[in-house]
């Protein structure tokens, strides 16, 4: 007797599914041992050198998170094989198999593990940091099995999610269908909660907590008397709402009589002019509050005039500026607008479009102003932006505003794997140069800088000057996405001085190790990582404003004064502490 169509959805509905193989529970011990050996050999390589040194939880959670990024490749993709009915090893095959490879990954681990400390070292002995202790070893090994265990226990979850989806669906469609269809709708629900839900609750707490810091001031911050300071009695910006940053910057930084214990006498007391996201509603009135503020103090009637994107926190970063305000004995003004309250790390996620608007709005009602002045009166115009800030710095220097009345130049430090004009600019470099130092139409309009100066040396460089100022080892310029497929040209040939030459590029690892390494490249020494020092921020402005009179040996007392500034700073505020 033929069944019907009715009875057959009856028994799908009624009667238990097929059985089949059964999957480990999610704290069950039992594992794929294609996941195990994969998982094993991405361990390994995830103690390969990196860009910095690592503390040894960091290098936990690299590792734990390398592992089980390992175990589900190999589990899933032997998963879809045997699914696929592929052929698979047996018996004595597969034990041999298992246990060469077994050998094979275990003599690289070993390896691995021999060697993590030696050059851990040897880069933290470059860096002027403290060596590590073969005793970092078991909290590397606690933190990253309990990081594996927590990935492994999200991993089965969704598993056993999975498999109540399929077994569902099952008793509906096809048994291929059923698991295509599951698939699918867990896949978008899951990208749905992670781009969208997730991402969201994630930027928005962070928001939150940083505009909490933002009200706080850092130690030693007072309001400024000096009328050329935004936040002074006289200024129109009221002090309380420049942020954090903000009221840092303009309570802070060379006076006149400093300048003249480097330069010999004549300085001008330096205008820093400042506006933060509570000075007022829009971007438009901050940007006009500026304009106003500049005017106040007499800006436009300085030599120098330069215009900064801060960065994510708002930090104008006093290495970057204080050396300008020295190089011309205090005729100078530096303005800039605050845009977010966010780490510069999350600010690289969440304000890129942000930056650029109030880069260019910022810019545009200056440049405006400007512009309408006679010539051979107006200040020289510069800007200047460190990490995101060389971001918005790129978006000016693309914009049209800048074709019919050029600027006098910028210096972009550290500028973030966002900026498209520094990669274009890299990828067509002159043949020969490095990827980490590029020379590009023989420096004409563009150079570039790192500690030991600015490259090429010589030669003509143009009316209008750019450089970019970066470090071999700051995963804040290297970091990409193709770092996962791809092997970088900066690790090819001669590398950096500051780059290990041990470090390699393994598919997948060396973009999380890149990545793992962003959050730490601003607590390590100056001059390595994104810590640039007074040396080099004096050397590259001394080349971006034409300032002939200050020699190498000029350069470094230069630098060293305003070391041994900084240095006494903090030993004062740790006495009155």
């Amino acid at each position: 007797m033929a069944v019907t169509t009715w009875e057959r959805a009856r028994r799908r509905l009624t009667e238990p599914p097929p059985e089949r193989e059964r999957a480990p529970g999610i704290l069950e011990p039992s594992f794929s041992a294609v996941g195990l050996l994969t998982g094993l050999y991405f361990f390994a390589i995830s103690l390969t050198p990196s860009l910095l040194p690592r503390a040894g939880y960091a290098q936990g959670i690299g590792s734990g998170v390398a592992f089980m990024v390992g175990y589900g490749l190999g589990a899933a993709v032997f998963a879809v094989w045997r699914f696929l009915s592929g052929p698979t090893a047996k018996g004595r095959v597969r034990v041999v198999l298992v246990l060469t490879v077994l050998a094979l990954i275990g003599v690289q681990a070993g390896l691995a593990v021999w060697s993590y400390v030696g050059w851990q070292n040897d880069l933290r002995l470059l860096f002027g940091m403290e060596p590590l202790s073969p005793l970092v070893w078991p909290v590397i090994v606690a933190v990253g099995a309990l990081v594996a265990a927590a990935l492994l226990i999200i991993a089965r979850s969704l598993r056993t999610l999975f498999r109540w989806t399929d077994d569902l669906l099952d008793r509906w469609l096809p048994r291929r269908l059923a698991v295509a269809i599951a698939a699918l709708v867990l896949i978008a629900a899951l990208w749905w909660v992670a781009s969208g839900a997730f991402v969201n609750a994630f930027f928005t707490t962070s928001n939150w907590i940083s505009s909490g810091r933002d009200l706080q001031d850092k130690p030693g911050v007072t309001q400024p008397s000096s009328e050329l300071r935004s936040g002074s009695e006289a200024s129109l910006v009221p002090f309380d709402t420049l942020g954090r940053q903000g009221r840092s910057f303009v309570s802070s930084g060379p006076t006149a009589a400093d300048i003249d214990e480097v330069t010999g006498g004549g300085a001008l007391e330096p205008i820093r002019a400042y506006v933060g996201l509570r000075s007022a509603d829009t971007l438009e009135e901050r940007a006009e509050l500026l304009l106003a503020e500049l005017d106040r103090m007499g800006a436009f009637d300085r030599e120098v005039l330069v215009i900064t994107t801060v960065t994510g926190t708002g930090l104008i970063d006093p290495r970057g500026v204080d050396p300008l305000e020295h190089l011309w004995n205090g005729d100078t003004a530096i303005a800039g607008v605050q845009y977010s309250y966010l780490p510069s790390w999350i600010s690289l996620l969440a304000d890129q479009d942000v930056v650029q608007e109030t880069s260019r709005e910022v810019f545009r009602l200056v440049h405006d102003h400007w512009s309408t002045l006679p010539l051979e009166s107006r200040p020289r115009l510069y800007l200047y932006g460190l990490s995101l800030g060389a971001t918005g710095v790129e978006a000016v220097l693309s914009s049209p505003e800048i074709l019919n009345e050029p600027i006098e130049g910028a210096l972009l430090s550290g500028p973030p794997f966002l900026n498209e004009m520094h990669t274009e600019i890299t990828e067509a470099r002159d043949a020969g140069s490095p990827a980490w130092l590029p020379v590009f139409h023989d420096g004409e309009t563009v150079r570039f800088a790192d500690e030991r100066g600015v490259s090429p040396e010589g030669g003509t460089w143009g009316p209008t000057r750019v450089a970019y100022l970066q470090h071999g080892s700051d995963p804040v310029v290297w970091f990409n996405q193709e770092l996962a497929w791809e092997e970088p040209e900066w690790l090819q040939g001669d590398r950096a001085p500051d780059v290990s030459d041990q470090m390699g590029w393994y598919p997948l690892v060396t973009m999380w190790q890149v990545l793992l390494d962003l959050p730490a490249a601003g607590s390590i020494p100056d001059g390595f990582g994104h810590l640039y020092t007074y040396r080099a921020n004096a050397a590259a402005w001394a080349g971006v404003t034409s300032a002939t009179d200050w020699p190498a040996a000029r350069l470094d007392e230069l630098a060293s004064t305003l070391v041994a500034r900084e240095e006494a700073r903090e030993l004062a505020l740790t006495g009155s502490s």
